[in-house]
């Protein structure tokens, strides 16, 4: 196997739920000199594995629990569609395995494995490595590769240059004990981020959280200060604050924009400082906790209204990042749908579906204003009231036409409803059709010309791809688009 050497600079996964197979197949690859090799037996693994480590070679058996070797497969042809994969399989299986290659699967190989067979079987998917390396045809995602410490990042699923981008400056910055400020919309992931910069920063102590939206400036010392015995009515005994359980660690201060501007002060001691007054105690305490804050407000902003102060921004920012929301990083969407949905139906005992493309794409239009946090409940949602076949949009709330991405949300627009509100949300508030109402609703005709106006405006005149989002053949669509034409030439 003469370009071994080569391509084995990355890993050969091999993916079976039966333990002996696993071990035969480890085994001959190894006796013909290939020792970079994983093994996998719980196919819900895999996605997890390959953030960490892209293989140069997947050996994938076709029927395992959660989730079968077909499924897989699509998954890896969709977010990784330059890894060989061949396909291990039973006698009874073959019409299924050819069917996989049909799907891009490299080959496929019966058991029990044949030794001579499997390895041409290899070295024929290496040798087309070799290939595309000399044309430099590099899979994007080697990029990830570069990560001194991809452990650290685990947890999360990404494959997006802009993350990557971000994981390097967090390597970077990780050593230092100046505070990092992150921004970023809601459900982004600003914790998940707190912890690679605490766990890349080898720091002792631990990591600790604390969401400091909403705590009024008593409440606020308390929690992160401590108090002393007698600081105020029934504080018999002394309490430690999370700043005291985040020494030699880190304090992670989430919604730092909520603060309020008295305990404002208050943190901007302990970061010019490192002391601290715990409630009730005269006597300053030293703290070598590293502070991470994060936000999903503009600080500039609030301290142009004076509800934040300028100094404190200065300190809080000696290093900063921005993560970006999940609709700039839409090449995530499938990763992430598939690791939700593997979870959503490990935990409530149901089969994994089949994610068509045609749902994907769906979503690719939806604005995702709570951004992974709301992905991640939308699969679950959908996921509790699967019964069987491909998933569907029906199953998703809020990606139907009305809170689709063509809208943004669930109203038809100021036009249509005066100030956005919607529907149910006009009668919710009392307005009914025998009760007076300044909020006019828009006629069938009229809302079917705004909605294909807005899917043609967001899918920047592609009929086909309006038709999609509109749930209508491209035909009806033209039609529809005709019709329009000359309503407006006659007015």
């Amino acid at each position: 196997m003469a370009n071994r050497q080569h391509t084995l600079d990355r890993p050969i996964f091999i993916v079976d739920d039966e333990p002996e197979i696993l071990l035969a197949v480890d085994t001959c690859l190894r006796m013909a000199g290939m020792d970079n090799i994983i093994t996998i037996s719980d196919a819900r693994d895999v996605i997890r594995q390959m953030e960490r480590q892209i293989p140069c070679l997947m050996i994938l058996d076709l029927n395992m629990p959660h989730i079968n070797g077909r499924r897989l497969l699509q998954i890896i042809r969709k977010t990784y569609p330059r890894i060989p994969v061949i396909i291990l399989t039973g006698a009874i299986d073959v019409d299924t395995a050819v069917n996989c290659m049909k799907i891009g699967a490299m080959d496929y190989v019966v058991k029990p494995v044949e030794e001579k067979r499997l390895l041409a079987a290899v070295e024929q998917a290496l040798a087309l490595i070799n290939l595309e390396n000399k044309a430099k045809m590099t899979l994007p995602t080697e990029l990830f590769a570069q990560i001194k410490n991809p452990k650290a990042f685990a947890h999360i699923i990404t494959q997006d240059e802009k993350m990557h981008s971000i994981f390097h400056y967090i390597e970077a910055i990780a050593p230092s004990s100046q505070p990092v400020l992150v921004f970023g919309e809601t459900g982004v992931g600003k914790e998940l981020i707190g912890q690679s910069i605490h766990e890349l920063s080898q720091r002792k102590g631990k990591l600790v959280v604390v969401n400091v939206a909403g705590l009024d400036d008593n409440i606020f010392s308390d929690t992160l200060f401590g108090h002393v015995p007698g600081a105020f009515t029934g504080a018999q005994t002394s309490r430690p604050g999370l700043i005291e359980q985040a020494a030699g660690g880190t304090l992670f201060l989430d919604e730092i924009g909520d603060l309020a501007l008295t305990s404002q002060v208050k943190l901007l001691r302990l970061l010019q400082e490192r002391e601290y007054l715990p409630l009730g105690s005269d006597k300053t305490r030293q703290s070598d906790a590293r502070v991470v804050a994060a936000t999903n407000r503009d600080l500039w902003n609030l301290e142009r209204k004076g509800v934040f102060r300028k100094d404190l921004i200065y300190r809080l920012s000696t290093h900063t990042l921005t993560l970006p929301p999940l609709r700039d990083r839409l090449l995530d969407l499938p990763l992430l749908l598939d690791r939700f949905i593997c979870q959503a139906a490990n935990e409530l005992d149901k089969p994994v579906p089949e994610l068509p493309k045609i749902l994907i794409e769906q979503m690719e239009t939806y604005p995702f204003k709570g951004n992974i946090r709301e992905l991640k409940s939308m699969v679950y949602d959908a996921i509790s009231r699967y019964r069987k076949g491909p998933m569907t949009a029906d199953l998703f709330k809020g990606l139907g036409i009305v809170g689709s991405g063509i809208f943004g949300s669930s109203s038809f627009g100021s036009s249509s409803f005066g100030s956005g509100e919607t529907v149910s949300g006009s009668f919710e508030s009392g307005a009914g059709p025998d009760k007076d109402s300044s909020v006019s609703l828009p006629t069938l005709k009229e809302a079917s010309r705004e909605l294909v106006e807005k899917a043609m405006k967001q899918t920047g005149g592609n009929q086909s791809a309006a038709a999609g989002i509109l749930g209508i053949s491209q035909q009806a669509l033209s039609k529809r688009l005709k019709k329009l034409k000359q309503e407006q030439d006659k007015n």
